[in-house]
């Protein structure tokens, strides 16, 4: 039985829709950029882009390119990672379920990514994530001798 007919109850959001929401809002946050600009950029409310980002309203293929071109990515990357199978949050893949479960720390993240990927010199991208995975380290030792 696929997806689509094992779902009987049609006043929840689809886990595809969800998805696709979910990565718009990453996409959106990774390149800095507030819900009112991308708005302005496809034409319509900053409300109805939050009601993708949530998956309540259901991405036509005609917004989710427009979405794409303003976001400057192509239209799959929505897709991408989307797996069918019964994890915590049925059509994510384990990472983005536990991920995306973090709301909180998400904006915190995506920023981390965004900066970081402004970086250009491969050298000094080497030592920010060596710093990162230092005071990470040096964090867990901290919490193991508080437990």
């Amino acid at each position: 039985m696929t997806q689509a007919s094992a779902r009987t109850n049609y006043l929840t959001p689809h886990p595809i829709d969800l998805y696709v929401g979910q990565r718009l809002r990453a996409q959106r946050i990774m390149m800095g950029m507030s819900q009112e600009k991308l708005a302005l950029a496809v034409g319509i409310t900053f409300q109805q882009v939050q009601k993708y980002e949530r998956g309540v309203n259901r991405v036509s293929a005609s917004r989710l390119y427009e979405f794409s071109q303003a976001l400057g990515i192509h239209v799959g990357y929505f897709f991408e990672g989307y797996e069918e199978s019964t994890t915590p949050v049925q059509g994510l893949s384990e990472d983005s379920a536990t991920f995306i479960a973090k709301d909180d720390e998400s904006r915190e993240v995506l920023d981390l990514i965004r900066i970081y990927k402004g970086i250009h010199n491969h050298a000094v991208r080497r030592q920010v994530i060596s710093l990162v995975r230092s005071v990470a380290a040096s964090v867990d030792e901290k919490e193991a001798l508080i437990v």
